[in-house]
Order: structure tokens, then sequence, then C-alpha cells
């Protein structure tokens, strides 16, 4: 993300002549923002096994559930505003209306409807995908009101733009694996030996992973204007 996020700002700023919007670097951030979302859905998965057992016994542990899952999904949401509001600022046209951030908002907010299907996920997200690619090929266009399931008018442009189809169907692939990898919240794989630095390091990042996206567009803008001396606005 922040290799292919670096490469764009390379372009956008007119400091390298790199093609991101076709070929292989293309393909690079659709991998990429599939795996942050593969992730995303897997660790929700993690996240239920895990508080079910800490609320075994607690009254109505479903219901508590839900509402943690709401509150948490919607401040990821408003990071993703967040987002928005930064962009619009910024850059004016192409400003981030429904993101990566909003999408993952929405998804942890509507993953308690998806937990009961456990594996079956798998298939539901793959439904998802086809519906969100039969959407873009069809060229279908709509109010902009319907951007967030994958509808959008004709003029719509945005540096990122992450619908709920087809990209929700990642996470709920994500919710699925999560069951065949890691059931009732335990790891059922074995990992290579690292060196406790690096498994440190790797787990770090990992659990500040929200702060480094809100941060690292503003770092990577900062050290290109320290290197080349351009001013880094749009």
């Amino acid at each position: 993300m922040i290799l292919f996020h670096t490469l764009y700002d390379l372009a956008f700023f007119g400091i390298y002549p790199v093609n991101i919007s076709t070929g292989f670097w293309r393909w690079f951030a659709i991998a990429t923002a599939s795996l942050f979302l593969l992730i995303a859905g897997l660790s929700l998965t993690i996240s239920h096994a895990r508080a079910l057992q800490r609320l075994r016994g607690a009254v109505k542990p479903h219901v508590r559930l839900f509402v943690k899952y709401i509150k948490r999904g919607a401040g990821i949401f408003s990071c993703g505003l967040l987002v928005t509001l930064t962009t619009w600022l910024y850059l004016g046209d192409g400003f981030v209306i429904f993101g990566i951030l909003h999408l993952i908002g929405v998804s942890i907010m509507l993953s308690p409807l998806f937990f009961w299907f456990r594996k079956k996920n798998i298939l539901i997200g793959a439904v998802c995908i086809v519906i969100g690619i039969m959407l873009t090929v069809s060229g279908i266009s709509g109010p902009i009101f319907l951007l967030w399931l994958g509808i959008h008018p004709v003029s719509f442009t945005s540096v990122d733009y992450t619908p709920l189809f087809p990209w929700f169907g990642v996470v709920l692939i994500g919710m699925g694996l999560g069951e065949h990898l890691y059931p009732s919240g335990k790891r059922a794989f074995n990992t290579p030996h690292m060196p406790g630095m690096v498994s440190a390091t790797i787990a770090l990042l990992g659990r500040h992973s929200l702060v480094m996206y809100l941060v690292h567009q503003p770092v990577i803008l900062l050290l290109l204007h320290i290197v080349t001396g351009l001013p880094m606005l749009g």
C-alpha cells in the first residue's frame, strides 16, 4: 500500500513518469486492496470468536457484540469521513467519497449479520464480487446516493473508490477463511520461526495498521517535498 501510494504521488506530481492506471501496477493496487480487506475480514472472525468466549455466561452476549461492532464500524467510518474532508480540501475534483476506510467501517457494522454463515461466507463473498464485476462491465450508472453500492454517475471520478460490490465480497471471503484458519479464534497452522525482533515489529505494525493508514500519505508527501523541493499541492 505504501509502495503504491508513493508511486501514485510520483506520477501525480510529475516527479517520475510511472503508469499506475494500467498493467502491472494496476493489478498490484487491486491485489494490495484485496489483501487489506481479506485480512480485515479474517480479523473480524478472530475478534468475534474470542469475544464470544469472553462473554460466555453473560446476559445477551450477541446484543452486546452487535453494539460493539456498530460502534467500532462507526469509528472506522468516521476516519473515512476525515479522509473525505482532507482530500476535498487538498484535491478538490476526485476527492474520496467512499473509499477503503468507509467500506471497512460499513463492513464491520454489517458483520454481525454474516457471522452466522461461517464458512459459507466464502460463497456469499464470491457472489458479491460477481455482482460488482457485472455492474462494472455493464456500465450501469445512477444517482450519486447509490455510490456506496457500486452504482454512480457517468462523470464520477475519485482517487479511491471502494464500493460494497465487489469489495465487501472480499471481506466476506476473509471471514469465511477465518473459520478455516482460526477456528474458535485459535490458529490452526504453524508459522515459520522468526527472530523476536522481527515478529515483534510485525505484530506492532499489525496492531496499529489504522494509524499507519492515516499518517502514511502525509509522511510520503513530506519526504517527497524534502527530497525534490517541489510543493506537494494538487
